[in-house]
């Protein structure tokens, strides 16, 4: 599961030194809830083959499978 969140400041705890103050987190409100993303396994975007090209506005990004089997998306 993937959060979005921003950091902020109390405004009462921004005069305090950097090692005392506590941040906030808070979701996101532009972000969609999790049920209405479209989600698609890797296996079946990859097909058994370990690099993918995708086309996107003119132009070509490529997403490799490592041998470690990580995702990495490069253009």
């Amino acid at each position: 599961m993937s959060l979005s969140t921003t950091l902020s400041l109390p405004l009462e705890a921004a005069s305090l030194p950097r090692s005392f103050r506590l941040l906030s987190l808070k979701r996101s409100p532009t972000r969609e809830p999790e049920s209405d993303i479209r989600r698609i396994s890797s296996q079946s975007l990859l097909a058994g083959e370990r690099e993918l090209v995708i086309q996107h506005q003119g132009n070509e990004y490529h997403l490799r499978l490592t041998r470690n089997d990580k995702l990495i998306l490069t253009k």
